[in-house]
C-alpha cells in the first residue's frame, strides 16, 4: 500500500492511503539521506509504502524518492538534522518584527536553505497591526523592499485584522505549502484564520523574554478548502544549514550570485579576494549588509566535502 504522510508525532505516522483510507504506522528500517543523521527519517509530505506484519501492525517499509525537502540543524554545531517537510510546492516563512522579533539571519538562513533544496519561498511578515510607531512601520517597509528587490514574494499580514489574508489564500491555493518560523510568530493563528474549524492551540507571548512558546508539538498536513495543503510545524529557534558546500554557498543568495559573476576569480568566496565584485557592491550599498553578514555566517558552518550536486533523496 502506498500513501501520503500527513502527521508525524515522533514515533508514529498517520498516512492517507491511496485507496481513501488512513492508517497509523511505525517506521521500519533506517531511512538515511546520504549518511546525514536525522531525528526523523520520515517527514510529513513523504509518499511511502506501507505493509502489515502478522500481528496486524503497520510499518513504513520504503520512502518513495522525494522531489525536494527542507532540512535544518537545531544549532550550527548539532550533529543531527531534522527534515521539516518533503515534496513541497513552496515554503512560507512567517516572520515578525515585534513580539517577537525574527532576526534577519534566521530569515536568510531559511531562504538560503529553500534555494539549496529547490523549494520556492515566500516571506510573510505577520502581526503588522502591532507596528504603530512610525519607525516600526518604516522598518517593515524596508524589510519588504529588501526581499522584494532580491526577487522574493513578500506578504504583509495580520491575522488579527485580516490584512493580507486574501493574498495568502491566493498564494496557497492548489499548492502543498510548508509554514515555518520562530515560536510565537502566529503560524497557528494564521492557520486558524484560513481553516476556522481547526482551532489549533495558541499561546500568549512571554512578557519577560518577548518570545513565543511552543504550541504546535508535531508536524501535520491540512487540506485547504480551495485545493492544496498546508503543513504546520513546531516553531524553531535556530536554523543551522545542512550539507552546504563552501564554494556553492553564495549561489543560495540570488543577489550575491548575480553580482558574483563579475568577480575576477570564478571561485571567489567574496571575503578577501582582489577584484571581488560582491564586496565592491557592498561598499556601494547595492548589496545589503545584513544579507552579506548572513552569508558569512553560513560560510562558517559549510562542509567543504559536501556534494555540490545536491539530490533530494
Amino acid at each position: 500500500m502506498d500513501g501520503l504522510v500527513i502527521k508525524n508525532t515522533g514515533s508514529l505516522y498517520t498516512i492517507a492511503l491511496d485507496d481513501g483510507t488512513s492508517i497509523v504506522a511505525k517506521a521500519k528500517g533506517n531511512f538515511r539521506i546520504r549518511g546525514i543523521r536525522t531525528t526523523n527519517p520520515v517527514a510529513v509530505g513523504d509518499r511511502v509504502s506501507v505493509s502489515r506484519n502478522d500481528s496486524d501492525t503497520a510499518y513504513i517499509t520504503a520512502i518513495i524518492p522525494r522531489r525536494n525537502y527542507i532540512i535544518r540543524r537545531a544549532t550550527n554545531l548539532s550533529k543531527e538534522a531534522q527534515i521539516i517537510a518533503a515534496n513541497l510546492d513552496q515554503a512560507l516563512l512567517i516572520a515578525t518584527l515585534a513580539h517577537p522579533t525574527t532576526s534577519t539571519t534566521f530569515i536568510d538562513r531559511f531562504l538560503a536553505t529553500a534555494e539549496a533544496y529547490r523549494v520556492p519561498a515566500v516571506l510573510v511578515i505577520n502581526k503588522i497591526d502591532l507596528l504603530s510607531d512610525p519607525d516600526d512601520i518604516a522598518l517593515a517597509d524596508a524589510v519588504a523592499y529588501l526581499y522584494r528587490s532580491i526577487g522574493y514574494t513578500v506578504i504583509l499580514a495580520s491575522a488579527a485584522t485580516g490584512e493580507g489574508i486574501d493574498e495568502l489564500r491566493s498564494t496557497l491555493s492548489n499548492k502543498t505549502t510548508l509554514l515555518s518560523g520562530n515560536s510565537g510568530v502566529g503560524k497557528s493563528t494564521i492557520i486558524n484564520t484560513l481553516l476556522p474549524g481547526l482551532n489549533l492551540r495558541t499561546a500568549q507571548i512571554s512578557d519577560i523574554h518577548d518570545t513565543g512558546m511552543h504550541t504546535t508539538t508535531f508536524s501535520e498536513m491540512f487540506r485547504l478548502p480551495d485545493g492544496g495543503y498546508i503543513i504546520d510545524t513546531p516553531g524553531v529557534k535556530g536554523f543551522g544549514t545542512v550539507d552546504f558546500n563552501k564554494a556553492e554557498a553564495s549561489h543560495y543568495f540570488p543577489e550575491i550570485f548575480r553580482v558574483g559573476r563579475n568577480c575576477r576569480y570564478s571561485n571567489c568566496t567574496h571575503t578577501h579576494e582582489p577584484g571581488c565584485a560582491v564586496r565592491d557592491a557592498l561598499e556601494q550599498n547595492l548589496i545589503s549588509q545584513s544579507r552579506y553578514t548572513s552569508y558569512l555566517s553560513i560560510l562558517d558552518d559549510t562542509d567543504p566535502t559536501a556534494d555540490k550536486y545536491r539530490k533530494p533523496y
